[in-house]
């Protein structure tokens, strides 16, 4: 498809900003991409052939439900892959250039031949490569930011993190499960209470692009610096779900031994007694993460109403006696699949 110049939502503006910087050259044109739920993402691209793309922030998600949200997050997401990059450089993109005060950025872009690592396991894919890079590339990260006072200041984004998760996730499923709700506010003032390391904060498979022996991490628009089990648990609880949309076919086993396979690669980042304490957190949000992808804010779109009904019964039933660790969890949920 060819790239057209475009002048709506200043973009006239912003192509002249790219050149002036240097970031792009003469015939500088833009092309919007298909952009998420909270945030426009453009291709850049001039008569040379140097490409990037823009993210700009949305003041209001894309989801049924009204979802609004500070823009200023963009500023962060700049900001944690700036420091990202240094820690885990191989799966990183470079920002290439930011304008905070206007909500957005430009990084660099990787070209054709990249899926995301989501398409990749909705297709039945299990190469566990992925799920090892997945780990260790998010455990250098924790580690290295694991109690540094800089970095906290850095990322002191609990009001960000509240409006695009605890409230959307926990706190509209517990309005709309009463029976659950003590459970779930709990998990949420728990999860308010941690400032631990650098977190992520949409550590999905949509956000990993993947090619044959490579992971690149995108969209940290809700970085935070607060409790690393989140990420770990996001993660864990995108691969859980992919196994029930694939339910009763060939290779769901291999699927669930993802998750275990993900978190060993992360724990070895840690010294073994931050591991082990965190893992019990990991299970608890793993297991409130399902049910907000169903009853929350922003529910998955590829369950069908009996997939929905496997998560709250599961849920439900793990609450109150949850599993003891990553790959207990993973195989009562295999139980209950097959």
């Amino acid at each position: 498809m060819p790239v057209t110049p475009q002048s709506a939502d200043g973009h006239d503006a912003l192509l002249a900003r790219l050149t002036a910087a240097g970031c792009m050259g003469s015939g500088a044109r833009l092309r919007p991409l298909g952009g998420g739920v909270s945030s426009d993402v453009l291709l850049i691209e001039d008569d040379a052939g140097r490409q990037a793309i823009v993210k700009r922030a949305l003041a209001r998600l894309r989801v049924a439900d009204e979802w609004y949200a500070d823009t200023g997050r963009n500023a962060f997401e700049q900001a944690w892959l700036s420091l990202a990059a240094t820690l885990a450089p191989a799966n990183i993109p470079r920002v290439l250039l930011a304008a905070p005060e206007e909500g957005w950025f430009a990084m660099e872009y990787f070209g054709e031949g990249w899926i995301t690592w989501k398409q990749a396991l909705m297709s039945g894919e299990t190469e566990p490569l992925y799920a090892l890079e997945a780990g260790a590339a998010l455990g250098r990260v924790h580690r290295a930011t694991w109690g540094d006072h800089s970095v906290a200041a850095t990322f002191d984004t609990l009001r960000n993190f509240t409006e695009l998760r605890i409230d959307p996730y926990f706190n509209t499923s517990a309005r709309r499960l009463p029976d659950l709700a003590p459970w779930l506010h709990g998990i949420s003032k728990q999860l308010a209470s941690q400032r631990v390391a650098l977190v992520h904060g949409d550590f999905s498979p949509k956000n990993l692009l993947i090619r044959p022996g490579r992971l690149i991490i995108l969209d940290a628009e809700v970085a935070w610096f607060g409790d690393p089990a989140f990420d770990v648990a996001f993660l864990v609880h995108h691969l859980l779900l992919k196994a029930l949309h694939h339910r009763g076919r060939e290779g769901v086993g291999d699927l669930l031994a993802l998750p275990p396979t993900f978190w060993r690669s992360y724990a070895d980042q840690l010294p073994d007694s931050d591991a082990k304490a965190m893992e019990p957190r990991v299970v608890a949000l793993a297991l409130a993460l399902l049910l907000a992808r169903v009853h929350g804010k922003s529910p998955v779109d590829y369950l069908d109403e009996a997939g929905r009904d496997t998560v709250t019964t599961f849920v439900r039933a793990h609450a109150a006696s949850p599993p003891v660790s990553i790959p207990d969890l993973a195989k009562r949920w295999e139980d209950c699949l097959s």
